[in-house]
């Protein structure tokens, strides 16, 4: 049987972008949660805005661009360069809530990533050396953490992920996820959050081009709307999202 190599790439693909996989994304909202219940948030038209211009200006395409500096790392086996992009991340957060989030989901994916039947004979030594380097939730109360950009970029690599689709798919699994927190937390309706996603595909391939081409030292945003959203989410008096 011959197997188009983009078909399974594509499957590995839709594979890591799943709302099914066993990271715990559906517990996180960003601040969503705080905006639906302040009223910042309260049409689609509200929720297409503020996740437009994070996509643009805020730090989800800071993330796609160190997913792809990690699959790169794998690409090249430059290992190293996975802890100080690792740790540049952690040290970026701008709340607790927000670094524990990337921490579970980064620790949870890599977790699941050592129990995936694929690695190779000739792979399972880098594979060795990045399990050790990388801090796992054993660490967290320590101050380290493996984060989700991170992990989703390791794992992509091992998959045969081009670096593209890696940040398409990142960018794209961001944008669900909190479309899927807001329908729950306002009650859009899930054709309403599919219409969402819909309208915002033009923005996800260009927060992927923006990601790509961003360099080191341009790594920066301003998203203090979504750090202030995540800061009053940690005292909120009822909420469903851990953020």
């Amino acid at each position: 049987m011959i197997i188009n190599p983009n078909s399974w790439q594509l499957l590995r693909l839709l594979q890591l972008t799943s709302p099914a996989l066993p990271v715990g994304a559906y517990s996180y909202s960003e601040g969503i949660e705080y905006l639906c219940s302040n009223g910042t948030i309260q049409t689609d038209s509200d929720l297409c805005d503020w996740l437009k211009r994070e996509m643009h200006f805020g730090f989800v395409t800071n993330e796609a661009a160190i997913a792809l500096r990690a699959h790169q790392a794998v690409m090249s086996n430059n290992i190293t360069a996975l802890n100080y992009w690792n740790n540049w991340l952690s040290s970026t957060r701008e709340t607790e809530e927000v670094r524990l989030a990337s921490w579970q989901m980064g620790q949870s994916l890599m977790k699941l990533w050592q129990q995936l039947p694929d690695h190779q004979d000739d792979q399972l030594a880098i594979y060795k050396s990045i399990n050790e380097l990388l801090p796992t939730a054993k660490e967290n109360s320590f101050g380290k953490g493996c984060n989700y950009a991170i992990a989703f970029g390791i794992v992509a690599a091992s998959l045969g992920i081009d670096a593209s689709n890696t940040i398409v798919g990142y960018i794209y699994s961001w944008l669900s996820n909190l479309v899927s927190a807001a329908v729950r937390a306002v009650p859009f309706g899930q054709t309403i959050g599919q219409q969402v996603i819909f309208r915002l595909n033009p923005d996800i391939l260009c927060s992927s081009q923006l990601a790509l081409k961003r360099l080191d030292n341009e790594l920066e945003w301003c998203g203090w709307g979504a750090s202030l959203a995540s800061a009053n989410h940690e005292t909120q008096y009822s909420r469903l999202f851990r953020s």
